[in-house]
């Protein structure tokens, strides 16, 4: 039987996230509707006989750099280049948009067909997980208006391009999660969070100093109530935090770039990325 590949639409996130969950990913339908309202002609479904088996996903950040997430082949179908046509349709789609450049963060068993395709190695992510009881979330503040636009001003240079209304979204959806520390007038640090399908994400995650992180983690402890937490991190001092907290080691993964990686942001400031979905 042939495959189809077609855009996505809102009509197939239901189905979408069933091939999330046999992957064992966590996102949820929100993050789906994130990427299909940020770029509804970036999204790609494969399709037999009316069943989707795959999907794949982009989100253009400012015409500087795009991503590409949620590259899922239902376990049934694999093997067929449903994942690799997928991959080769969002970037030929890049592609026409002109994009200098595109980016993902790669698992070790999906690094290979990405290098096949141009992309190189950037930086190496490491997911590490809390397994712990549940707890009462405690009721504290949430960050002020004012705080998310000076941070997605802060996050556009440390990110290496605008992704204010991806911030808004997390801020509006989970605003619990959106933490900021200052010292005077200068922002020190912030943190955004999602609920996902399987764990709570920390992420994005930025500090100037490991105790301003070590202040953010504990409070986005605070607040999260379940049992298990998520978070992608980058350097030594932001995974001895989460060890500290009592999180394990639970995958490698590897930030790749095809093209011109003219924006690179400041990653040494980050201690975890927003997630490998979104960069």
């Amino acid at each position: 039987m042939s495959v189809r590949l077609r855009k996505m639409t809102m009509s197939d996130v239901p189905e979408a996230l069933r091939l999330k969950d046999l992957a064992g990913w966590n996102q949820t339908a929100a993050d789906w509707e994130r990427f299909l309202s940020a770029s509804p002609g970036g999204c790609f479904a494969a399709e037999q006989e009316g069943r989707l088996v795959g999907t794949s996903a982009t989100i253009i950040y400012e015409g500087r750099f795009a991503w590409i997430g949620m590259v899922i082949v239902h376990p049934d179908y694999r093997g067929q280049g449903i994942g690799r046509n997928l991959l080769k349709r969002a970037v030929q789609y890049l592609d026409k948009q002109c994009v200098p450049c595109m980016k993902l963060d790669a698992t070790p068993q999906g690094r290979p067909l990405y290098e096949r395709f141009g992309f190189v190695s950037e930086y190496e992510i490491e997911r590490w997980m809390l397994k712990r009881a549940g707890h009462t979330r405690a009721k504290v503040a949430d960050g002020t208006a004012q705080d998310i636009e000076d941070v997605i001003q802060l996050d556009r240079k440390i990110f290496g391009a605008d992704r204010g209304a991806l911030l808004r979204s997390l801020a509006l959806g989970e605003p619990e999660f959106t933490l900021v520390v200052r010292q005077g007038a200068e922002i020190a640090g912030y943190a955004f969070g999602r609920h996902g399908a399987l764990a709570d994400h920390l992420g994005p995650w930025m500090a100037r100093n490991q105790d301003t992180a070590a202040m953010l983690v504990d409070e986005f402890l605070r607040r999260s109530g379940r049992e298990m937490v998520f978070a992608d991190c980058l350097h030594p001092w932001a995974v001895a935090l989460l060890k500290a907290h009592g999180f394990e080691f639970s995958r490698p993964l590897t930030r790749m770039f095809r093209g011109a990686n003219q924006y690179p942001g400041q990653p040494e400031l980050l201690a975890a990325v927003l997630g490998p979905e979104f960069g």
